[in-house]
């Protein structure tokens, strides 16, 4: 029977609603619940402001089924409707078709129903591949490209001229409208150089989210691309989880979400199933200083930490390998990955 409710999903349900996992549904439906309990209070706990019993598909009818499923996420819509939440899209998620297409629908979604997405991208292997074809070598010092004037034309163009783009055209083709933007369009950001070593490597110096505002507030999505200039006009390269950091501290966001392609911050980082689901700010820069969170990790941490001291009200580090990623962290209290408070 409750193959049966699988099947009458998978049928009747995803053919209507393909951002919904039915992998996902199939696995709650064999092992499930007394009780589907949920909570709008954003936290990852076990407080239940209502409970829903799945039904019996064989005593319903399949758009009935379809009902009940959806209506487990009238809270966390509730919550988050006319919130703005910045997305640091990039990683697996960008590399694979599928999981692009996972996260274009989910942000459609999620702006269908009320809430006010910014989406902000880098594309490092975008970039790679087209130094290559150019037979210029990427080189990298402590995990940052060095970008030289050359790097620098070739990145500008990879970003702005064609991820960028192709990104702003999958949203629009999912049913939602896109405007794309650079760090330059609006003077959205203000680049200041980070080091001579590292070349045209740039940090934010200023955000202006005037341009971002008013297209938020006009029912659009903003993607935003990490390249902008100085205050002479020089364009730089800068970090995407250090540019969705600033933008959304500058829009006051609700939440901001970064795509990465772990499942999050571990306990241990030899132990995958040691995630750490909901921690503050204290608590993961102790894990910092305890060489708990390392490599990688740590800038996309910092970025967070920097975000909720400028009153973003939480920051996520999600597996974006995970089809529905976005669905997960924001209308469930399972989430996919690790949320940091203030």
């Amino acid at each position: 029977m409750l193959g049966g409710a699988a099947k009458t999903f998978t049928n009747c349900f995803g053919a209507s609603f393909p951002f919904i996992s039915t992998t996902k549904i199939e696995s709650k439906i064999k092992r499930p619940p007394t009780n589907l309990s949920f909570s709008s209070n954003g936290c990852r706990c076990t407080t239940i402001s209502a409970s829903l019993q799945l039904p019996n598909t064989d005593s319903v009818s399949p758009g009935q089924f379809r009902v009940d499923i959806l209506s487990e996420s009238l809270p966390f819509i509730q919550k988050f409707r006319g919130k703005t939440i910045v997305v640091k899209y990039g990683g697996a998620a960008m590399k694979s078709p599928e999981l692009q297409a996972s996260v274009i629908n989910d942000l459609v979604l999620l702006s269908c129903v009320g809430l006010r997405p910014v989406m902000v991208h880098g594309g490092g292997p975008e970039i790679n591949h087209w130094l290559g074809r150019l037979n210029i070598q990427a080189v990298f010092r402590d995990g940052l490209r060095v970008t030289d004037a050359e790097t620098m034309e070739i990145v500008s163009m990879v970003l702005v001229g064609k991820v960028n783009k192709t990104l702003v055209s999958l949203i629009n083709k999912a049913g939602a409208t896109a405007v794309g933007l650079s760090g330059m369009d609006g003077k959205l950001l203000t680049a200041s150089p980070k080091s001579s070593d590292l070349g045209f490597v740039g940090e934010v110096a200023r955000v202006d989210p005037t341009v971002i505002r008013s297209l938020v507030d006009s029912g659009h999505i903003p993607v935003v691309t990490s390249v902008a200039a100085d205050e002479s006009g020089q364009p730089y390269n800068i970090n995407a989880d250090t540019v969705a950091g600033e933008i959304a501290a500058a829009l006051g966001a609700e939440k901001l979400i970064l795509l990465t392609d772990v499942a999050g911050i571990l306990e241990d980082r030899n132990d995958p199933e040691s995630l750490v689901k909901k921690i503050d700010i204290k608590g993961v820069t102790k894990m910092m200083e305890d060489g708990k969170v390392g490599g990688g990790m740590i800038p996309k941490v910092n970025c967070c930490i920097r975000s909720l001291a400028q009153g973003v009200k939480t920051a996520s580090i999600i597996d974006g390998r995970v089809p529905h990623s976005l669905l997960l962290e924001i209308l469930t209290d399972e989430g996919a990955g690790t949320m940091i408070t203030g």
